[in-house]
């Protein structure tokens, strides 16, 4: 009897082990069904534009994922990672390099990205207007004593990252104080910085090349009014990225969503034509721009 006795006390504290185990998977994880799934994104565009897709994409989660979810649109790119650091989001649509940031300093995962006709890549692109005597990214270094400049967001990948790699390479630039241009400038998004090339507020800016192509489609700047004097190699697409206790199940739902995603607003939203898997080693190259640039630490 106290064989059996010693065995059901056993069992018992076994038993209870496994409860809180699951207890804490639920409030660590992301597949706790009662709870809100919570996406904070960056801003591809204005706030106005990206509403009805990001209410559409939110319907579509909410819907497949059987739980309520929440979408929210950041006014800048530190914000959505300073969120997932504090876990105020569950998952995030990052800039590349911002996702190499927090990736490092909260261990979010990449897990889906959009397709840019078909391919997940796009460039940085050097663009210029028209009537400037620049053909070439020579051209205007030869002359960049008096080029104004613009860049994007300073955490942008393709609007800051990479050209001022590329500057600095040629040695015409530092920082924002130092440099050999006219002026420089930051402009804080994608669509700002075309419009100041088009305007001819600035002689050059550095642009997103997905989201370029996607301003003239829709008619938001003039196509003819630009010329395009350098472009990057290639840049794996902007990622998808849940936090680090998201469980592997909803992972997995998550990008079979995304996957299935026909919606021409969501799509066009994201200047996508479909979604494709991501991992975080294609974001390797991003990851050494940035530890070069002292963006983060190996």
């Amino acid at each position: 009897m106290k064989k059996i006795g010693l065995i059901l006390i056993a069992l018992t504290i076994i038993l209870s082990a496994c409860g809180t185990k699951k207890e804490e998977t639920n409030e660590q994880g992301a597949s706790n069904k009662d709870e809100t799934f919570t996406i904070g994104v960056i801003p591809a565009q204005t706030e106005g534009e990206m509403k009805g897709a990001l209410d559409n994409l939110q319907g579509v989660l909410s819907e497949k994922l059987d739980r309520e979810v929440k979408i929210t649109s950041y006014p800048d790119y530190n914000g959505v990672v300073e969120a997932m650091n504090y876990d105020k989001i569950d998952m995030a649509y990052f800039g590349p390099l911002t996702y190499v940031v927090a990736h490092k300093e909260s261990g979010a995962k990449a897990i889906v990205t959009q397709l840019i006709k078909g391919e997940p890549f796009y460039y940085s692109y050097l663009i210029t207007h028209k009537d400037s005597k620049y053909e070439t990214i020579d051209d205007m270094i030869a002359d960049v004593k008096d080029v104004k400049f613009a860049f994007g967001d300073p955490s942008s990948t393709s609007g800051s990252l990479i050209p001022s790699i590329k500057l600095k390479d040629e040695g015409v630039y530092k920082s924002e104080s130092e440099n050999n241009f006219n002026n420089v400038r930051f402009t804080g998004s994608h669509d700002a910085t075309a419009l100041a090339v088009q305007n001819k507020q600035v002689d050059v800016g550095a642009i997103d090349s997905a989201i370029y192509d996607k301003l003239i489609e829709e008619g938001s700047i003039d196509g003819d009014q630009f010329k395009v004097i350098w472009k990057s190699e290639k840049l794996f697409q902007y990622p998808w990225a849940v936090s680090k206790n998201t469980d592997s199940e909803t992972m997995k739902d998550l990008q079979n969503i995304f996957l299935d995603i026909k919606d021409k607003e969501i799509l066009d939203a994201f200047g996508a034509t479909g979604f494709t898997k991501a991992d975080n080693k294609d974001y390797e190259s991003i990851r050494k721009a940035a530890i070069k640039e002292g963006l983060i630490k190996e």
